[in-house]
This record gives structure tokens, C-alpha cells and sequence, in this order.
């Protein structure tokens, strides 16, 4: 199957959890990593933020299982060009490698809206409150 690593970025915070998730479905490190400022900080597992290559190969070990994400809006908060997402999201189903895999959690991040109106993440940390998470 191919997918497009085009992604429409959001124009509206609220929007953003929505275009992330499409990224994400293309399975595309690439892809995904246009939603986020070039400095900005992802936290794979608590404790651990990572930012540059090091931001692209995290994202890119989720991807690598090909289980697509569904995103469910909490709350938004916008204070002049910043927001807080409070995101919940699920990935599950079978993985590439032909196991079951089940991820979810609630995401607490920030992001900004740029100069050219569109917003990206300045922190993304998908385990900002962790309900449940088994073993790939």
C-alpha cells in the first residue's frame, strides 16, 4: 500500500490532533515530523525527551509497527500563538511483525502557531498521562 507523505497541516489548534493522526497513518517519519517545529521536543516514555534525529527515529519506532492511531480531543487551550492538547489516542491492531499491539494514553502538548498561520508541536508528549500500555 502507498501512502502520500504530503499532510495538510492544521490551521486551527483544535485541528491539530486530527493532522497529526493523518500523518501518522501515512507510516512516514518524514511525513509526521513536518507537524513539529525543527526544535521541538518529543517524549516517547516519560523522563525521556528527545529533539532533531533523535525526535525522527522515536517517532519512527512507532511508525515502524504500522498500527494506525485514532485521536480523540480532550481539551484546547489557546493563549495568543500557544496551545495546550490534552489528546486522548489509541493505537491498536495488528503490527508488521504479526503481533498484537495496544497503546493509549492521554497526550499533553503544546504547540504554536507559526508565521505562516499553520501550528506544530513545540512539545509532544504522548504519555503526559498514561492509562494503559501493554508490551508490543
Amino acid at each position: 500500500m502507498t501512502h502520500s507523505t504530503s499532510v495538510q497541516l492544521a490551521r486551527s489548534a483544535a485541528e491539530h490532533p486530527y493532522a497529526f493522526a493523518r500523518a501518522f497513518n501515512t507510516f512516514d517519519p518524514e511525513a509526521l515530523d513536518q507537524l513539529y517545529e525543527p526544535t521541538a521536543g518529543f517524549i516517547p516514555e516519560p523522563g525521556h525527551l528527545v529533539t532533531g534525529a533523535g525526535r525522527l527515529h522515536a517517532n519512527g519506532e512507532f511508525l515502524r509497527l504500522r498500527v494506525p492511531i485514532t485521536v480523540t480531543p480532550r481539551h484546547t487551550y489557546v493563549v495568543g500563538e500557544l496551545a495546550l492538547l490534552i489528546v486522548d489516542f489509541v493505537i491498536t491492531g495488528s503490527a508488521a511483525h504479526g503481533e498484537h499491539v495496544h497503546i493509549e494514553g492521554t497526550a499533553t502538548d503544546v504547540a504554536r502557531r507559526g508565521a505562516d498561520g499553520y501550528w506544530r508541536y513545540v512539545i509532544d508528549n504522548p504519555f503526559g498521562v498514561a492509562r494503559h500500555t501493554e508490551p508490543a
